[in-house]
């Protein structure tokens, strides 16, 4: 009988540690243009480590000594002046200032029933959006975000030989690892996390995850306090419903923030190296939803919500994602106006609009989506962590771009490039479910294996149906 290996004692928590954070920080200095060369040399002379790559946390934990010498400088690093700072405010006012094409308010009309005798959602607005459009978008949401799961963190390179060793490439249908190889499942694990629900051969509804939990709590937030809520609802809301464990990166730290006392917008900027990672972009879509046709009035709500946690790109990822949204939630545009419109919400002289610009350009530019990925992962994959907001803006927008609307291509090109899989299918997803418009319209084979059930920790939720989220949404949606 095999020894039973004795578990670990400690509590080592992702995402958090401040040794960890200093590398993190020093890198996004050095994208901000942030000069710390100086600090850099600080911490590696005393036996500090670079960020670990894919992990949350490092191992081993620092002494107390490096652990103390890592708070003194992330606060040295925050002091740094970035001379970008000028081209990527957070304020709102000053990011509305900055984008000479904001959208204007939306044209009123009265609203219409739709073709099932249900009035349509958008306060009076023209366009509107309809329960079976929502249903479609929460469906969309769920199967790309499930297609993403089992390569999580996985380097592009595994996630190409895994798919082809299956006969799935381009990706057109779950992962699996039936007839893979063992030596490929051996070189090339699944992200350990996800594989058991989340490969074709293990799929029973769609299991938990933070790219759904975020559109729930966003759901929740608007039930309690309409579109008038603040930046305080948000966080009071995540204080009482939402478990700790179950937010990372930039979340996870604002949340620790919170408990120490700190008051938003600060709990973004306090230690927070991730704040320009994609939290607050994956936390944007139902505020797209419920805003059809409004895109300014989307992305002023996204703001709101993502300043909670993020600054500068950070934001401007929520607000793009939420624009874009609400163009395609209003039915009256294909994939390209809808990128168009986030853009029009976003600094055209900041990264983010750079990003987005380039996978738009590169996607248009070539004809096979593996060469499109090749050459993003040329200019970003050295210098930007694989949860940063501007590499996967880049490759969204390429994503959607090339897939031209359609549904399966959509995902799994966003999917394909690497990544932060989950995240950027999910947002892919619910785009190309808006277009789609129906349910009824998404290739069965995505759709049936969701059961109509979601799991999830958000207190009210868990089991709940994709139709019954879509009826909720709607009557937000609704709301004066």
């Amino acid at each position: 009988m095999s020894a039973v290996p004795p578990r670990d004692p400690r509590v080592r928590l992702t995402w958090v540690q401040p040794e960890d954070l200093v590398g993190h920080e020093l890198r996004q200095a050095a994208q901000d243009g942030r000069d710390a060369r100086e600090i850099g040399e600080r911490w590696y002379a005393a036996g500090g480590s670079p960020a670990p790559d894919r992990a949350g946390a490092s191992e081993p934990p620092a002494p107390p000594r490096l652990r103390a010498l890592a708070g003194e400088l992330l606060d040295e690093l925050a002091a740094l002046d970035s001379p970008l700072a000028g081209d990527e405010p957070t304020d709102l006012d000053a990011i509305v200032a900055a984008c000479p094409h904001w959208p204007g308010p939306p044209e009123s009309a009265p609203a219409v029933a739709d073709r099932d005798g249900l009035p349509t959602a958008g306060r009076g607005r023209t366009p509107s959006v309809t329960p079976s459009r929502l249903h479609a978008a929460w469906l969309g949401r769920a199967a790309g975000c499930l297609l993403g799961k089992p390569v999580e963190k996985l380097p592009l390179a595994g996630i190409r030989t895994l798919a082809r060793a299956s006969g799935n490439w381009p990706l057109t249908t779950w992962f699996t690892a039936r007839d893979v190889p063992a030596e490929l499942l051996a070189a090339h694990p699944w992200n350990r996390r996800s594989a058991p629900t989340s490969l074709a051969e293990n799929i029973d509804g769609m299991p938990e995850d933070d790219d759904l939990n975020h559109p729930l709590l966003t759901l929740l937030l608007l039930q309690r306090h309409g579109c008038s809520f603040t930046t305080a609802d948000l966080a009071r809301l995540w204080l009482d419903e939402l478990p700790a464990g179950r937010a990372f990166t930039a979340e996870r730290i604002a949340y620790g923030n919170l408990l120490a006392g700190v008051e938003p917008p600060e709990t973004a900027r306090r230690r927070n190296p991730f704040r320009e990672w994609i939290g607050a972009q994956i936390r944007a879509d139902v505020h797209g939803w419920t805003h059809p046709g409004d895109p300014a009035g989307a992305a002023a709500q996204a703001h709101r919500d993502a300043v909670l946690t993020h600054t500068g790109n950070g934001v401007y990822g929520a607000m793009f994602t939420a624009a874009a949204l609400a163009v395609a939630a209003g039915g009256e545009s294909d994939v390209h106006g809808c990128l168009a419109a986030g853009l029009r919400v976003v600094p055209p002289h900041s990264r983010y609009a750079r990003a987005v610009r380039l996978g738009i350009e590169t996607a248009r530019t070539e004809g096979e989506f593996d060469a499109v990925v090749d050459r993003l992962h040329a200019a970003y994959a050295d210098t930007h962590h694989w949860v940063h907001v501007l590499p996967n803006a880049a490759l969204l927008a390429a994503a959607l771009t090339h897939a031209d609307g359609d549904f399966t291509r959509s995902i799994g090109n966003a999917v394909s490039g690497g990544w932060d899989t989950d995240s950027n299918g999910a947002t892919a997803g619910s785009l190309a479910g808006l277009l789609a418009g129906t349910p009824d319209a998404l290739p069965h084979h995505w759709t049936a294996p969701l059961k109509n059930r979601l799991a999830t920790s958000v207190p009210g939720f868990d089991g709940i149906g994709f139709d019954a989220l879509a009826a909720l949404t709607h009557q937000e949606a609704l709301r004066p």
